[in-house]
């Protein structure tokens, strides 16, 4: 017998930010945003497990769709396959934080050490833009709205560093520690800060002032991967 779905969990800011779930038999195209959305906001928890059962249960989809989409949100490194235990919600444990955190200051200072400063106009009314519609979701308090708004910033940040590969590197490992990224949403005064930081960005790549700029895309980091440790300990992991 199917495995009766789990109360609706809102996101950290209270809201539910869950995709709309499909009205018919939904195809892998249609469940693999519907859970990504679930595992990035925080409705399905670290180490949870994503049984097949309840998931044809939940969506009366049929089992190898359910099983392409476990399949591939697990290449997408948000999902885990456990011997004797099946699919679950990837932890990323307190080493592995840290380890991706390392990666990540090496790769966008790197990427702040190559662009050039000061910035193209082009590139800076470009990178305001794309903050005024993150100030925007910030205010609006819009989970979905701040997380696209906040990629769209960083894409065009590091994509101006003139190295395709360095960029998708950074691209790659953002992604990586995503749902990591979205534990700040739990509080509105480092919503401002991060907000701030952005600014901080756009008026060092103005002003030419490529110390700062580097310092920034690294002490940027450091406010999620402390809060998602934080986050682990009070769950006992």
């Amino acid at each position: 017998m199917p495995q009766a779905e789990a109360e609706p969990r809102p996101d950290a800011m209270g809201i539910d930010v869950r995709e709309r779930e499909p009205e018919r038999e939904p195809t892998q195209e249609q469940l693999v945003p519907i859970l990504e959305s679930d595992i990035l906001f925080g409705r399905l928890r670290p180490r949870e497990r994503l049984t097949e059962d309840a998931l044809i249960g939940r969506f009366a989809a049929k089992r190898h769709v359910v099983r392409q989409a476990l399949l591939e949100l697990e290449r997408m490194g948000i999902v885990v396959r456990v011997p004797n235990r099946g699919a679950m919600v990837r932890d990323f444990t307190a080493k592995e934080v840290e380890e991706i955190a390392e990666i990540r200051e090496t790769l966008q200072r790197q990427a702040a050490r190559r662009t050039t400063l000061p910035g193209d106009p082009g590139l800076v009314e470009k990178l305001k833009a794309l903050q005024q519609r993150h100030d925007a979701a910030v205010a609006s308090r819009d989970p979905r709205a701040i997380d696209d708004a906040n990629e769209a910033f960083h894409a065009e940040l590091f994509g101006a560093c003139g190295n395709a590969h360095l960029s998708d590197a950074i691209a790659h490992y953002a992604y990586l520690s995503r749902a990591m990224r979205l534990y700040p949403m739990v509080d509105p005064a480092l919503l401002e800060r991060l907000r701030g930081e952005h600014w901080d960005m756009i008026r060092a790549i103005e002003a030419g002032d490529r110390d700062r700029l580097m310092r920034l895309v690294v002490d940027h980091i450091q406010h999620s991967k402390k809060i998602y440790l934080e986050a682990r300990l009070a769950m006992g992991l």
